[in-house]
């Protein structure tokens, strides 16, 4: 009885993989360009794929940025990026992005300066325009406005470009336009993330989110308010930002799971 037992558990799970492989085989595919140095990849994909799973869609994790291409994009309905515009080719000192490490060192001197250069090429940033405009979507996430500060291209497709933000605090994320398909049902939220500040360049009725210190602490000059996301068409395709994503807990906050994900069947053209 055990050997027959243990025969259907295996024929019943070998059926199981192969009904997934099917559902995936013929689920939209999304390519998620991941982490850089002050975002580590894994936790970002840990997260993604927890949010899109039942979704019915098949995500590519890289960290490669040349994937940012004509070629790879062809094969995708869905461009995903949550990284900034920095790599570092002659490397940089110290555990990640904590720079008083380095600066401690007792040789500091011995090692050169880390200096980045912008990744971002106007052809990638092209093939990204062209990507959106023929009917796909693109997805940008968190610290991703920091690439349309290298490239006029990639901007007016992202829509904007980043300014800055303070230390890791407390913030609330107010839904400014509840009628939207990807705002509709959501409830505000708070998230303990960088509450990132951005220049927006299109319509205002398009903006999504707004965040807020409700503690009254300000960025600068810049108050304690920020746009925290947005949507719209563009050419035949559609592009989403929203802000919120420098920690696993941030993009693991109940009402913000149901945003993204509502946010990702828009750009698929589902809802």
């Amino acid at each position: 009885m055990d050997l027959a037992r243990r025969s259907l558990l295996r024929a019943a799970a070998a059926a199981t993989i192969v009904r997934l492989a099917r559902a995936q085989a013929g689920a939209p595919r999304v390519l998620a360009l991941i982490g850089d140095r002050y975002h580590n990849a894994d936790y970002i994909h840990v997260a993604l794929a927890k949010i899109h799973d039942g979704l019915n869609v098949s995500l590519d994790y890289t960290i490669d940025y040349t994937r940012l291409s004509r070629e790879d994009l062809k094969h995708y309905q869905v461009f995903l990026c949550l990284r900034d515009g920095m790599i570092w080719p002659g490397g940089y000192l110290g555990p990640d992005a904590y720079t008083s490490y380095e600066h401690s060192l007792e040789d500091r001197g011995d090692f050169p300066e880390a200096t980045p250069r912008n990744w971002l090429t106007e052809e990638q940033a092209i093939a990204l325009k062209e990507f959106v405009t023929a009917g796909n979507g693109f997805y940008s996430m968190h610290n991703n406005s920091h690439v349309s500060l290298s490239s006029k291209t990639y901007r007016d497709v992202m829509g904007g470009a980043y300014i800055g933000h303070p230390p890791l605090r407390p913030f609330k994320v107010r839904i400014v336009n509840s009628h939207h398909p990807i705002t509709e049902g959501i409830q505000d939220f708070f998230v303990n993330d960088e509450q990132h500040y951005v220049e927006y360049d299109k319509r205002r009725q398009d903006i999504l989110l707004e965040a807020e210190n409700v503690d009254g602490l300000t960025f600068g000059k810049l108050g304690a308010k920020s746009i925290a996301g947005w949507a719209y068409e563009y050419g035949g395709g559609r592009v989403v930002f929203t802000s919120p994503g420098h920690t696993i807990h941030a993009l693991w906050a109940p009402e913000y799971v149901k945003l993204q994900r509502r946010a990702m069947q828009w750009l698929l053209k589902r809802i």
